[in-house]
């Protein structure tokens, strides 16, 4: 018997594995490209950030987790079915079940491209110098870093009138510290809130929270920069039992509130090119006729806290430390009026 014949014969016998057609390795390509995307966006933004993330709510690093656990089953996923297909074809599946399960994957990938977008986007602007050394306690302030806030609290302890702030959009929470550290210095109770990824109306009832937190504090007022302003000012609007003055800083509300029993003061730039001069002056009407509008000449939307430039705000026509001094000055005037109504 010729051996090498029956080796030919029984090679010849065994499966040819089917080479893969261009879409298949198209198709493998965009998934491990996919997977390197959901790894590589929150190690951006950590980078980028410093330790920003782990300021914020625990919300934020939660995505940034699940981004990089999904993007390394993804490269997994990749990796087993090249193997399986090298393997040999796979017996052929019902056409309902092949058409269920293109779908399931296809709506699969379209999260996992949003959820890799939304990191990206969910970057939080870090803040800078100015407010990290508003940041440390002294004798006349107590800065509290909790989980769902950071407290400044006057460390006489006699505060009975307080603010709960909300940073604007994606901004560190510490960012807001050097403009309202001073009202602490000042007397008042305040409350930056730690948002959810950043965005105020993840959580629009947060400010309840912290309120219940100080019950030394029988007079409130809410407040925000931008987005966290709208948001506040909601708030204030569905609570006017609870809640004596708002503040806005380069916000309005999103609906009318003309008839709340809120005193508001709304401080603005005008050289905001975000929260325009047009809107604040659009927004007279959806506020109480009693509000008190103040004006930072050459201010910016950048100004209301410490976290650099930001994409389509103007260009401002004074220092940052004038027009912050400005915006202090109309914070603690608003808070003194209320304080003088505390019982």
């Amino acid at each position: 018997m010729n051996t090498s014949s029956a080796a030919s014969g029984t090679e010849a016998d065994l499966p040819v594995p089917p080479r893969a057609t261009p879409a298949t390795i198209l198709g493998r390509l965009l998934l491990v490209v996919l997977g390197v995307a959901l790894v590589a966006a929150p190690v951006w933004v950590v980078a980028t950030t410093g330790d920003t993330v782990r300021h914020q709510h625990w919300a934020l690093a939660a995505v940034l987790g699940a981004s990089v656990v999904a993007g390394l089953l993804v490269l997994v996923a990749a990796l087993l079915g090249a193997r399986r297909r090298d393997r040999g074809p796979s017996p052929r599946r019902p056409r309902a079940r092949r058409v269920l399960r293109g779908v399931a994957g296809g709506v699969g990938i379209a999260l996992l491209v949003v959820l890799a977008a939304a990191v990206v986007w969910l970057r939080p602007f870090p803040a800078t110098a100015p407010a990290l050394a508003a940041l440390e306690s002294d004798g006349s302030v107590e800065v509290r870093d909790e989980a769902g806030w950071i407290a400044f609290v006057p460390q006489d302890g006699a505060a009975t009138t307080g603010l709960v702030y909300s940073p604007g959009a994606r901004v560190d929470v510490r960012a807001t510290a050097a403009v309202l550290r001073p009202l602490a210095e000042a007397g008042y109770l305040v409350v930056a809130l730690k948002e959810p990824l950043g965005i105020a109306f993840t959580s629009p009832n947060q400010s309840a929270s912290a309120m219940a937190a100080f019950d030394e504090v029988d007079t409130w007022a809410v407040g925000g920069h931008s987005l966290g302003g709208v948001v506040a000012a909601s708030f204030a609007a569905a609570h006017d039992d609870e809640v004596t003055g708002l503040l806005l800083h380069a916000s309005y509300p999103s609906g009318d509130m003309s008839t709340a029993d809120v005193e508001v003061t709304s401080v603005w730039g005008s050289r905001d090119g975000l929260t325009t001069p047009d809107k604040i002056e659009a927004s007279r009407a959806d506020l109480p006729a009693t509000a008190d509008f103040v004006e930072v000449p050459g201010g910016v939307h950048a100004f209301f806290a410490d976290y650099g430039e930001q994409p389509g705000d103007g260009q401002p026509a004074t220092s940052r430390a004038d027009a912050q001094a400005q915006i202090v000055e109309a914070s603690i005037a608003a808070l003194d009026r209320l304080g003088a109504q505390s019982p």
